[in-house]
């Protein structure tokens, strides 16, 4: 079986011709047929739109049932731009128009004044009060999970950033402590280096004076 649905639907509506006042309009949906109980607060209005009155309303507008309730639904659920809305004959008839197929088009139902005005307009008091909670938590749930988002963003970003900075911290203290190494490498290499290179001088006289004293031995010998 198919849940019923609920929807509150608030006007400024003139009653008769006389100052527009506010009226709320409450709607019981099922799937073959309607509840509406209408109030301004003082007065209050009902129609029961049974699934035998639904279907010949909806044979008469060449319609499936469902998508009779479903336009219905649709205009008194929530106020639509363009659409305009009525409250006639003491409160008695219920009229809204819509456009199809580029015509403009009025449905209206007969209301009949309630027996009980102070109890249906208790009712709808009720039902705007339950889905402004509803609606309350929902935002503060949502709310709730957006800041937790947020949170985590900032956490990880905080934590990313103290990562970071402490790879940039040890990876410049390798730098520094390779740049100290490096320069001692160069200053332990640079007197071995002399060494060598008066090693290879030393090397190089003495071939230099080997060679003059072998190059005078020979002369006298040529004469």
């Amino acid at each position: 079986m198919d849940a019923q649905k609920y929807t509150c639907l608030k006007l400024e509506l003139p009653i008769d011709g006389s100052k527009p006042e506010l009226v709320f309009v409450k709607g019981t949906w099922s799937p073959t047929c309607f509840d509406l109980s209408i109030t301004n607060g003082l007065e209050a209005w009902t129609c029961h739109a049974t699934e035998e009155e639904v279907q010949e309303r909806a044979s008469q507008w060449d319609q499936m049932v469902s998508d009779y309730v479903d336009l219905a639904e649709r205009y008194l659920g929530f106020q639509q731009l363009g659409s305009v809305y009525g409250l006639a004959d003491a409160g008695m008839d219920l009229s809204w128009t819509f456009n199809k197929n580029g015509t403009k088009l009025e449905w209206r139902w007969k209301c009949q004044p309630s027996p009980d005005s102070k109890k249906i307009t208790a009712e709808v008091l009720d039902f705007l009060m339950d889905a402004n909670i509803r609606f309350e938590l929902v935002w503060k749930t949502q709310s709730f999970d957006r800041l937790k988002v947020e949170k985590v963003t900032s956490e990880k970003l905080e934590f990313e950033s103290e990562i970071y900075g402490k790879f940039v911290q040890v990876l410049n203290s390798k730098k520094t402590k390779l740049g100290e190494l490096l320069d001692q490498l160069s200053k332990q290499a640079t007197p071995r280096q002399q060494q060598e290179e008066e090693e290879e001088g030393s090397d190089e006289e003495t071939s230099f004076c080997n060679t003059r004293m072998y190059f005078f031995w020979i002369l006298p010998s040529s004469k």
